[in-house]
C-alpha cells in the first residue's frame, strides 16, 4: 500500500475538496500536483506518485464532483475556469511557492489556464495526451458515454469489460492491469462497481462544447514560452494527433515530447517510457 496522508480543504466558494498528500521525503525538490482528467480522480496517479515521492512531496487531488471530493450542487460549476480556482487555492494552502504539474487530459487544460494567469507558480508541466487541438474522434468518444452510463454493472469484471470496451481497443495491456484501471474509476459500494464522480459532469462538459471557446487555445499555449514542458502522447491516442503534436513542437521547439506505445487516450504514466520521460524532466527542474 502507498503511503498518504488523507487530507481536505475547503474550495473558495466553501465545497469540500479532498486530496492525497504524498509526503514522505524532504529533498527540498519542487513539489509536484498531479491534476486528473474529466471524469479521473487521484487514484489514477498512486503508481507515478509513489514513485516521485521517494524525493519530493506529491499532491493529487479529487476535483470537484469527483472521488470523495464533494459533488458540486450546481453543476455548471464543474468547469475549466472554475476547478482552476480550486487548484490554485489548494497551492495556495499548502504554501507552494513553485510546483510542477502533471496534467492528464482536463488536468493538462487547467495547467494550460495556469500557466496563462499565474506562469511564476510553475516550475514545468507535464502534459498527459492533451494540447491546444483535441481531435474530434476522441472528443465524441468521450461525449459519447460521459455522465450517460445508467446501469450500474453487476459486478467488476463486467465494469472492467465495459471500461474496455469503451476505449475500443486503444490500449495493449492484460485483464489484471485493466482491472487495476476500473478500480481507479469505480467505487466499491456494497461488493458492486459505481462510477465515482456525479453524473452531471456529463452536462456540464456537451454544454460546454456547444459553446464557441472564448480563448483561442493556440494564444494559451503561448503562455508556455517561458515554462519548461514536457508533452506525452500515447500512440494511439485519439484526443491528441501527431499532427497537433507537430504544431505544438515549432510553436515551442524546447518542448519535450515522448509518445507511450501500446496506449490510448491516456498514458496511465506507470509506463516505462512515461516514468523515465518523467523522470528526465523533472530531475532538470530539481
Amino acid at each position: 500500500m502507498t503511503a498518504y496522508r488523507d487530507a481536505f480543504l475547503a474550495a473558495p466558494d466553501g465545497l469540500q475538496l479532498y486530496y492525497r498528500d504524498y509526503d514522505m521525503a524532504d529533498g527540498g525538490l519542487t513539489p509536484v500536483l498531479c491534476l486528473p482528467g474529466l471524469t479521473r480522480n487521484a487514484r489514477d496517479f498512486d503508481g507515478i506518485a509513489a514513485h516521485l515521492a521517494k524525493t519530493r512531496r506529491v499532491i493529487a487531488p479529487d476535483m470537484r464532483g469527483r472521488g470523495r471530493s464533494a459533488y458540486d450542487p450546481n453543476w455548471q460549476n464543474y468547469s475549466i475556469p472554475v476547478e482552476t480556482g480550486d487548484v490554485l487555492a489548494l497551492a495556495a494552502s499548502l504554501g507552494f511557492e513553485k510546483v510542477a504539474i502533471i496534467g492528464t487530459s482536463r488536468g493538462g487544460l487547467i495547467a494550460s489556464v495556469i500557466a496563462a494567469m499565474k506562469p511564476a507558480l510553475l516550475k514545468g508541466v507535464v502534459l498527459n495526451d492533451v494540447g491546444p487541438e483535441l481531435d474530434p474522434r476522441g472528443i465524441a468518444r468521450i461525449t459519447a458515454y460521459v455522465g450517460r452510463q445508467d446501469a450500474t454493472p453487476p459486478d467488476w469484471t463486467a465494469a472492467m469489460e465495459g471500461l474496455k470496451a469503451v476505449n475500443g481497443g486503444l490500449f495493449d495491456m492484460p485483464d489484471e492491469q485493466w482491472m487495476t484501471v476500473t478500480r481507479a474509476i469505480f467505487r466499491d459500494e456494497d461488493g458492486k462497481p459505481v462510477l465515482d464522480y456525479d453524473p452531471r459532469i456529463g452536462d456540464a462538459t456537451r454544454a460546454s462544447m456547444a459553446q464557441p471557446q472564448a480563448i483561442d487555445p493556440w494564444v494559451l499555449f503561448q503562455a508556455f514560452a517561458p515554462i519548461p514542458l514536457l508533452v506525452l502522447r500515447g500512440a494511439n491516442s485519439d484526443l491528441l494527433s501527431p499532427e497537433t503534436v507537430a504544431k505544438m513542437r515549432a510553436a515551442k521547439p524546447d518542448m519535450r515530447f515522448a509518445e507511450i506505445p501500446g496506449r490510448g487516450h491516456a498514458p496511465l504514466l506507470d509506463e516505462p517510457d512515461s516514468i523515465a520521460a518523467i523522470d528526465a524532466f523533472l530531475a532538470e527542474l530539481g
